[in-house]
């Protein structure tokens, strides 16, 4: 399928697809993952992979663009919601040079910001070893791929 938009659907209760994301969740409060859920599952989905990046931030290095915030996988085809400060799964590199979940934190006075997490189905359980970076996974997973889609999120300093 490669990387296109499928029927699965993935919500959060914490806050609707192009609304803004509670504080809680950014790094101007708590910093916790946001609660997620999913529906309309492919039918093979043997594992699923989540991320979390900020196209909108100002960070161009070769090879890539914006802000990775979030970059969990390994979770098993059974699963259909994180809870919110999920601690399970496996996690990767943020862009914020550590593992985990690194909430929405936009520089002050650079305007509105579009958090976009992405859900991943995949055909395979891959066991894929904990740091990647969101590039190193997608590059991973990019042949097992056969279902996505996003929730879009907003945060401005």
């Amino acid at each position: 399928m490669g990387f296109a938009l499928s029927e699965m659907q993935l919500k959060s209760p914490a806050f609707e697809n192009r609304g803004v994301i509670p504080q809680k969740f950014t790094g101007y409060g708590e910093d916790l993952s946001p609660p997620m859920e999913w529906t309309n599952i492919p039918d093979g989905t043997k594992s699923f992979a989540l991320i979390c990046h900020d196209p909108d931030a100002p960070l161009v290095l070769p090879g890539t663009y914006g802000f990775v915030h979030w970059v969990l996988y390994n979770i098993p085809a059974s699963v259909t919601s994180l809870p919110e400060n999920v601690g399970e799964y496996t996690t990767g590199m943020t862009d914020f040079g550590k593992t985990g979940y690194g909430g929405p934190k936009p520089p002050a006075g650079h305007g509105v910001h579009h958090y976009f997490w992405w859900l991943l189905a995949l055909d395979k359980e891959l066991n894929l070893e904990p740091g990647l970076t969101m590039w190193q996974l997608l590059e991973k997973i990019e042949p097992h791929v056969i279902g996505m889609n996003r929730l879009v999120g907003i945060c401005e300093k």
